[in-house]
């Protein structure tokens, strides 16, 4: 098995970094190189120019973890002149499917098949971003290389090119693709009967901030709510009756549906609470998350 970490790389100090976006309630300042297993390949400015090797040998199978290590972006990664089996995410095995490019989100690791089909030759490994909302990120790509035992160093480099960064039905298809084995030997035994359906949406808003610049701080909510900690613990306000603490109004679908996967609405208003979703004991829910 292979690791194989895709990241960032700051020339400021990480912590500066949050920092400074929680004092301003704009989004964190872009990284400026992207890296695979710490090298960003040939970016001007960044100390490492040569890039990652990834020494292979012909007729070979080859299992790659993939871990985006990744602050914020999602990323494209991509090997020239070679086709990619995914056959696990975040530790679930998936029904394998063929894909030259893959998607993978910030914590997120998928271990990929990689069959060197070639003699011999270099060939480009890629890592881009993914942002199809109106968010400033790191456009550049991280390059390493293939390098096929035997190849002489002074071989040309087999390229490839990456998506564009706001490929939404590329990005929308790989994880379409994703299923369980569901196989009669490894059967997907899921509930018939739901008693509760659920759609949670994942995104960003803008909240009041009278401290911050353009008096808006950005934030993360699901369903148009942005979760405010309490100072009394939830389970202990339930069992107590302690009011005042939370409200149980919150929503099990978003107040207002549009396409979640296309063009993102104008009013990124949100509300702010301390609110919950009250579930009866032994309740089969089934629940569909969706990052907008």
């Amino acid at each position: 098995m292979t690791r194989t970490q895709c990241g960032e790389w700051w020339k400021s100090d990480t912590e500066a970094v949050i920092n400074e976006a929680l004092k301003s309630g704009l989004a964190p300042n872009v990284s400026d190189a992207h890296t695979i297993n710490g090298h960003p390949g040939p970016v001007q400015g960044c100390a490492s120019q040569e890039g990652f090797k990834f020494d292979v040998k012909p007729g070979n199978t080859y299992l790659l973890r993939i871990i985006n290590v990744a602050l914020n972006e999602e990323l494209f990664f991509k090997i020239a002149g070679h086709e990619l089996t995914v056959v696990e995410v975040d530790a679930v095995y998936t029904k394998p499917f063929k894909t030259d490019t893959i998607v993978i989100t910030p914590g997120q690791t998928t271990n990929v098949l990689l069959t060197t089909k070639h003699a011999a030759g270099k060939y480009l490994v890629a890592t881009s971003p993914f942002m199809d909302a109106p968010i400033a990120v790191d456009n550049k790509t991280a390059t390493a290389t293939l390098h096929y035992s035997g190849t002489l160093s002074s071989s040309l480099t087999t390229l490839t090119s990456m998506p564009p960064k706001n490929s939404t039905i590329l990005a929308t298809s790989f994880t379409d693709s994703l299923r369980s084995l569901n196989s009669k030997k490894y059967p997907a035994r899921v509930p018939l009967k739901i008693d509760r359906n659920l759609l949670f949406t994942v995104s960003l808003g803008i909240n009041p901030c009278a401290t911050c610049v353009n008096n808006s701080r950005v934030v993360a909510d699901i369903n148009n709510v942005t979760f405010v900690m309490p100072k009394i613990s939830l389970l202990q306000a339930h069992f107590f009756k302690i009011k005042g603490v939370f409200t149980d109004d919150f929503p099990g679908n978003p107040p207002v549906f549009y396409n979640f996967i296309g063009t993102q609405p104008s009013n990124l208003n949100i509300v702010t609470g301390t609110k919950l979703y009250r579930l009866t004991y032994n309740s089969t829910v089934q629940l569909v998350l969706q990052d907008t």
